[in-house]
């Protein structure tokens, strides 16, 4: 994954995650998905970091930009700071002591947070991180956690009779659905899981990334699982897709 220029047939891919750089006076905020990663932000530390109220506004600035994607349903949150600094740690205090229901296993509006040692506000040296084991691994675990808690939604109210929850597995029925849906209704939450598979072994790919970027448009809570896991092979029994609607007065 890196940063390109956009050309024709330009794709980035699907979201995988966002990636937060801190710096001394200063903190990146980067989209990481399947092909590219994208600067979104950056955003400066208005004092010294001994100031505890330039210091709380500061993360405060940093998770006022992180909501707008956090509603487009990207959970998987990266965190990094420069070794022998608490940049990165400082904030995770700040988010649970502050924001802890974000970071509550139970809560349906939870994120995944994790925290790496590195450099990250420079695009090369962004390009250089997502390109280790490290970076691959602890991505690949934040997705697979919250993939997790996605298909439990899904299974707690898949075979409940009293249930009204809409679960589509065919994708003209899915894209029917989310092409024609109203653009705002807060009395539901939508969700849309595939498997990398299911997108790898598609005899139509524009077809599937028009219907994962219009989702995300469109505040669907998307979900590109590793169909080898054990969620993946939960979706796989689906067909490899599956997108499903729930009240949020169930949820």
């Amino acid at each position: 994954m890196t940063e390109v220029k956009r050309k024709k047939g330009y794709r980035r891919g699907y979201s995988v995650a966002l990636l937060v750089g801190f710096e001394d006076g200063y903190a990146v905020l980067w989209q990481v998905f399947s092909h590219v990663v994208k600067l979104h932000l950056t955003l400066k530390l208005g004092g010294k970091r001994t100031d505890e109220k330039a210091l709380y506004n500061f993360h405060e600035s940093v998770v006022d930009a992180l909501r707008p994607m956090l509603k487009e349903g990207v959970r998987s949150i990266v965190v990094t700071a420069p070794m022998k600094t608490t940049y990165a740690a400082d904030f995770l205090d700040h988010m649970r002591k502050h924001h802890g229901y974000l970071m509550q296993s139970k809560s349906p509006n939870r994120a995944t947070f994790a925290m790496l040692i590195g450099s990250a506000d420079q695009p090369q040296r962004v390009a250089e991180l997502v390109k280790t084991k490290e970076f691959r691994e602890l991505i690949a675990e934040t997705i697979s956690e919250e993939a997790d808690h996605t298909l439990n939604i899904l299974e707690k109210y898949l075979y409940s009779i009293d249930s009204n929850c809409v679960v589509l597995f065919s994708l003209r029925e899915i894209e029917d659905m989310v092409y024609n849906r109203e653009r705002n209704n807060d009395s539901r939450t939508e969700y849309l899981m595939l498997t990398d598979k299911y997108i790898a072994d598609s005899e139509d790919k524009n077809s599937i990334h028009r219907l994962l970027q219009i989702s995300q448009n469109r505040k669907v809570k998307t979900r590109t699982v590793n169909a080898e896991t054990p969620t993946g092979k939960r979706i796989s029994q689906f067909g490899g897709i599956v997108f499903f609607i729930i009240p949020t007065k169930q949820r």
